[in-house]
């Protein structure tokens, strides 16, 4: 498998800033005053001009803001991106209409894959996860709950927990595609127990990963970065293993080191998702009788 090692996957500024949440009440707002924060919002300017329009706008409370908060997320300061992910968590509630549910949950989703603040991920994936919650829906008799794991990474010198990160998103990534008549979401909001899947006659598998492998040798200005990744499927909630699978590529970069790092994540990306979509989602769908 040979990849181009120009995937947005990964690209990230480090930066060491302080998060300053706060907390967001709903209130009327003016048009005029939402249209020129928004604009704030958007702008190229001092990144203090975008975090007040961001945290007025957060407080005014009107969904107008949505898309602009989306954008947002891929602000260059991490305190504009933190303030974005907390904002969407308010502002999507039941009346929001499906198709920007979607937008935002795929973009919190793909920030949290990348995020280098652990305070920032931790507030995505709390709006995340509170936007999930809201909008699940019925779980039909018949269907399978899927609950992907952690992930791993053992690999000495690699980003470990972007590493996870990254595999865990993919994998969730494939089954909202792929996955008919699956979901990881649950009405309550957290996993279901033996007890409420039996009651609505839903089957559960665990799906988890490991990153075994992550090599980078080095030909004169090019490198060659290959990965092994190893993927188990188990029944859930008692995770009683089934199946193993396991699956590897190369991708070739530049020897500049954010190339390696970048070729690094489009390799494991592509392995996770090969893995998912074409072994791990029809293996569940068999054992299901789907």
């Amino acid at each position: 498998m040979n990849l181009r090692a120009s995937s947005a996957f990964g690209r990230v500024v480090v930066v060491a800033l302080a998060l300053a949440l706060v907390a967001i009440s709903a209130a009327p707002a003016r048009a005029d005053k939402v249209d020129t924060l928004i604009s704030d919002l958007k702008s190229g300017g001092d990144y203090k001009i975008r975090l007040s329009a961001a945290l007025s706008l957060a407080k005014l409370g009107d969904k107008r803001a949505i898309p602009a908060f989306v954008v947002a997320l891929s602000d260059s300061d991490k305190t504009v991106r933190g303030a974005a992910a907390v904002a969407l968590g308010k502002l999507v509630d039941a009346s929001t209409s499906a198709a920007e549910k979607t937008k935002v949950t795929k973009a919190l989703t793909a920030m949290i894959a990348k995020e280098s603040s652990d305070s920032v991920k931790k507030q995505a994936e709390k709006s995340l996860a509170a936007i999930n919650a809201m909008g699940a829906t019925a779980i039909a008799a018949g269907s399978v709950y899927i609950d992907v794991g952690p992930m791993s990474s053992k690999p000495a010198g690699a980003n470990n927990e972007k590493m996870r990160a990254l595999m865990k998103s993919t994998v969730e990534k494939v089954f909202k595609a792929k996955g008919t008549s699956m979901t990881m979401s649950w009405p309550t909001g957290k996993a279901p127990t033996r007890k409420d899947l039996d009651a609505k006659k839903v089957q559960g598998f665990h799906v988890d990963g490991t990153l075994v492998t992550l090599t980078v040798k080095e030909k004169g200005s090019s490198a060659t970065v290959s990965c092994k990744v190893s993927m188990l499927i188990a029944t859930f909630p008692e995770k009683s293993v089934f199946g193993f699978l396991d699956g590897g590529a190369s991708v070739t970069a530049s020897a500049d080191a954010r190339d390696i790092e970048l070729a690094s994540q489009d390799c494991l990306a592509a392995v996770v998702e090969d893995l998912t979509a074409k072994k791990i989602i029809s293996t569940i769908k068999i054992k299901a009788g789907l």
